[in-house]
């Protein structure tokens, strides 16, 4: 898969948390722009290309704006990355970085995070009694992964505006994946915890995100991109 115009992109999931084993797979993710000239069309361009193999997802910048802006955990970490886990950074890709903050809320952080996190509770409950085969143990161990990191740096992000990708002690998510894998309701307590937790905490996130910063990026990607169609005509 060939897509043009990265902006930035790096390597996240296990790897980046530093809860990676042998055999793990390295997961990537990225922001691209389409030529602005493709977006005045009767059909606009593709929003994301995702591939396996390796597995790798590009979102278009506008969508990667608008997900970010809802608090999508999944993409917010593409700007809270270490230095050496980026692959591919750009002018206006630091741009982004710089102004991460400015697509925090403290509501959608909360809802976005817990949601996601109740999401993987469900898939653990769903998994059903009696089914313990490896597969089916490896899978719960980790959502179970998921559910507990999910609550600690969405709870991190909502109470100081930052957000730590690496999660300090990676064994304790281990322990963790096995023991929800061997009873999926030993993760009931660590989200209601949680659901405490954010419900008592106060945040330092403004109740609604800056979208005009947002905005003006993105229109600088777009001048960007339509002035070098321009040179290249």
């Amino acid at each position: 898969m060939t897509v043009e115009n990265i902006l930035l992109s790096g390597v996240v999931g296990s790897t980046a948390y530093g809860l990676a084993r042998e055999g793990s797979d390295i997961d990537r993710l990225g922001m691209f722009a389409a030529p602005t000239e493709e977006l005045h069309g009767l059909r606009g361009p593709k929003e994301s290309h995702v591939s396996t193999a390796p597995d790798r997802t590009l979102h278009e910048a506008a969508k990667w704006c608008r997900l970010a802006l809802g608090g999508n955990p999944t993409v917010m970490e593409l700007v809270w990355l270490p230095d050496e886990l980026y692959e591919t950074r750009t002018v206006l890709g630091d741009e982004l970085i710089g102004i991460r903050a400015s697509f925090l809320s403290a509501k959608r952080v909360r809802d976005a995070y817990l949601g996601y996190a109740t999401q993987q509770f469900r898939k653990l409950q769903s998994r059903g009694e009696g089914s313990f085969s490896a597969d089916s143990r490896r899978r719960s161990a980790k959502h179970a992964r998921h559910l507990k990191r999910l609550c600690e740096q969405g709870h991190e992000l909502y109470a100081t505006g930052r957000l730590t990708v690496r999660v300090e002690d990676p064994e304790s998510y281990h322990r963790f994946g096995e023991q929800v894998a061997a009873d999926p309701t030993a993760a009931l307590p660590l989200l209601r915890r949680f659901e405490t937790a954010f419900t008592e905490t106060p945040s330092v996130l403004p109740e609604h995100p800056d979208e005009s910063a947002a905005d003006a990026w993105l229109r600088r990607v777009r001048r960007h991109f339509y002035a070098h169609a321009e040179q290249s005509a």
